[in-house]
């Protein structure tokens, strides 16, 4: 009858939701509702180009002449980045480009060195 899941820290099945959390009426340990869905919902798996996998520290090398927005600086084809950071959302990569300086791009327009 109950489908909420016993506490993981006394056993109890007195639990309710609160929030985004369950929480243990006698003992009152609280934890997440999507405990076990966090830990594969929070690998977003981000591919380059040519669909290899890319990881934060990867060096990447940029397939496409990309221009910056608001300046009349390129992005050439063939500039190496170093030590990328993936990050949420439409532009995926988060970086640090010499001679331009902090930027974001879209793992589309890249390949693992």
């Amino acid at each position: 009858m109950n489908d909420l899941p016993n506490c993981p820290q006394c056993g109890s099945e007195y639990t309710y939701h609160d929030g985004s959390n369950f929480v243990c009426s006698l003992c009152a340990h609280e934890w997440p509702q999507d405990e076990a869905g966090e830990n594969s919902d929070d690998l977003k798996v981000v591919k380059d180009a040519n669909g290899n996998v890319l990881q934060d520290g990867d060096t990447v090398t940029v397939i496409k002449d990309l221009k910056v927005k608001g300046s009349s600086l390129v992005v050439k084809v063939g500039t190496r980045v170093k030590n990328i950071r993936l990050v949420e959302g439409d532009h995926d990569i988060d970086c640090k480009i010499d001679g331009i300086g902090a930027m974001k791009l879209k793992s589309e327009f890249v390949k693992k060195a």
